[in-house]
């Protein structure tokens, strides 16, 4: 019942993330950039002074300053999607995914000027202490301007019910899962502990509302930024030789064929991604990542004090440059340069040792048995700061590959089998997952089978910080896994909590306050459900791409609708700069 339902959900997920979403979003971010006058640039000048407080005299209604309203949107994007979800499109896609993650990143800051202008444009300031903004109020209250107001109801819903939807996958059950997920790679501390620990902490920011947020995120989103930041830099500084040829492989495993482009071919622990596929990966994670046209950035900058619009529509378009061109592109850099996407085996062993038997009382379905774990190779065991004569440890996670039918997306015909090494009494031995195929499987090597470290999501990041820093580590656990479990912490709880005060502001428009305490509620207990030991990558991966694809549709006929509004509004406020009319500090 429960693959079905995926499987549905990861159809869908196909359906929305369709290359026509991609020409859609493409064209609106290339003709805002060329409406606006490139707004990119005007983000990077006269934003940056906006948020170093240039314009805070201007008074106006609203909350929060334009940095607290910046840092409270940020606390949304950077997050695991910076650590995890970059590891996941690299992991999966190659390192083509990673320039597809720089164009959407571009175009971004564009759709995120505009549709932030478009929600301070028509935003609630009825509460001065709770404004309230974001696409739902955009389409209930323009389209009633315009003489249209059942349907600005009933589009407002629709964006909505999406907002839902992705807040409660993607901007929660994603976090939540890789935060769980590092944490117990690094200390064994069962999953859903880290789900109640995580609840718990959410909740204490979230009664606070919309103000502790901001005062929360203004202080966390610089101290976890710069931690990370530093750490990515500095291995990137030990591979500075290498940093040419990473750019180099990003472009020629991104570009189309025509511009010299080629598929990205198997090797290591990678399993080979075509260029289409390197593609869809990299916009789905800078879409989740960034949040360009989801429709949910302008929900925290609605809370703003200004009197101008526009101004904050500016701040925002430094979002996607922040989240996707410089903290996503350390990350990238970081698991390319250090070989940790196409590794190598820790292990090997003889083709004949690893046998495959029919599973019981199970169709087509085959279960591979090793009976003696071998040792891990010298290198493996350093990167992995084992203690002196210890080879594997309880929970460690490996894989080895298989032939099976040609995938479209790898452009290869290679699975991994994956497995589970347990400490017995007599020593490690692992246990390997099923497998479907209607014959029994065959080895991707004739003579010798590699064992490799299973590192997905977060945990990949980790190990690439750990290649960087080999030997180097406290109490067993590398520089990489203390430093990844640290920040998926502090960008998880940032993350959740701006995704659920966005999801509460869907819920009041559709039925009041009295309803927050029942979503908050089920909020905190989606947490603890992606923590499950049910629970995989690929479901949480099918979900925030299915939550992320429902949410962005939802939004763009929104953008479409009114974009022209906010382009007007920004031509008058250039107008107004660059003749005086401004006071600053």
């Amino acid at each position: 019942m429960i693959e079905s339902f995926m499987s549905l959900i990861a159809d869908i997920g196909n359906v929305l993330f369709h290359e026509y979403m991609i020409y859609v979003l493409l064209a609106m971010g290339v003709s805002f950039t060329l409406f606006s006058g490139f707004s990119q640039y005007f983000a990077l000048t006269h934003g940056v002074n906006v948020v170093r407080g240039k314009y805070d005299t201007e008074g106006g209604e609203g909350a929060i300053s334009h940095f607290q309203a910046l840092s409270a949107a940020l606390s949304a994007t950077v997050g695991l999607g910076n650590i995890g979800g970059v590891a996941m499109a690299i992991y999966t896609g190659g390192p083509g995914a990673v320039l597809w993650m720089w164009v959407i990143g571009i175009v971004g800051m564009a759709i995120k000027h505009v549709e932030v202008t478009q929600s301070l444009l028509f935003r609630d300031v009825s509460d001065p202490d709770n404004p309230a903004g974001g696409p739902m109020f955009v389409a209930k209250k323009g389209l009633r301007n315009m003489g249209f107001g059942t349907i600005g109801v009933a589009l407002g819903g629709i964006f909505v019910v999406t907002l839902l939807i992705s807040a409660t996958t993607g901007g929660n059950m994603f976090q939540a899962w890789n935060v769980a997920e590092s944490t117990y790679d690094a200390f064994k501390i069962p999953r859903p502990v880290s789900g109640i620990v995580l609840a718990l902490l959410s909740a204490f920011v979230l009664v606070g509302g919309i103000k502790r947020i901001g005062s929360v995120a203004g202080k966390l989103v610089p101290f976890m930024c710069g931690i990370y930041l530093l750490a990515g830099l500095s291995v990137v500084v030990m591979y500075l030789g290498d940093i040419p040829a990473m750019f180099a492989l990003i472009w020629k495993h991104g570009a189309p064929e025509f511009l010299g482009g080629e598929p990205a071919a198997a090797t290591g622990a990678f399993i080979g991604g075509s260029l289409g596929y390197a593609m869809q990966r990299g916009i789905e994670r800078a879409l989740f990542s960034s949040e360009a046209g989801q429709g949910s950035a302008p929900i925290a900058h609605s809370a703003v004090q200004t009197k101008e619009p526009v101004r904050e529509g500016v701040v925002a378009g430094l979002e996607p440059f922040i989240d996707t061109l410089v903290v996503c592109t350390i990350t990238a850099l970081v698991i390319l340069s250090t070989g940790a996407w196409n590794r190598d085996a820790e292990a090997t062993v003889p083709s004949d040792a690893i046998t495959f038997a029919a599973a019981p009382d199970t169709e087509n379905s085959w279960v591979a048995t090793l009976d003696t774990l071998p040792e891990r190779t010298e290198a493996a065991r350093e990167i992995l700061n084992l203690e002196e004569g210890q080879s594997w440890r309880d929970g460690d996670e490996i894989f080895f590959l298989i032939r099976t039918e040609a995938s479209e997306n790898t452009g290869t015909d290679l699975a991994r089998v994956s497995g589970t090494v347990r400490m017995g009494d007599d020593g490690p031995n692992v246990s390997f997952n099923p497998i479907t195929a209607t014959a029994a499987p065959l080895f991707a090597e004739e003579a010798e089978v590699g064992l490799h470290g299973s590192y997905e999501g977060a945990a990949l990041t980790a190990h690439a910080f750990d290649r960087a820093f080999a030997g180097v580590g406290i109490g067993g656990l590398g520089v990489g896994q203390l430093l990844v479990t640290f920040s998926a912490w502090l960008f998880a709880l940032s993350t959740i909590i701006s995704w659920c005060y966005y999801g509460e502001s869907g819920i009041v428009w559709l039925g009041g306050r009295k309803l927050v305490p029942f979503y908050r509620l089920l909020y905190s207990g989606l947490v603890l459900l992606a923590t499950m030991p049910f629970i995989g990558v690929s479901e949480i991966d099918t979900l925030s791409v299915f939550g992320n694809g429902m949410m962005i549709w939802g939004n763009i006929p929104i953008m479409l609708i009114f974009a022209p509004y906010a382009l007007r509004a920004f031509a008058d406020y250039k107008r107004r700069l660059r003749a005086g009319e401004f006071d600053s500090n």
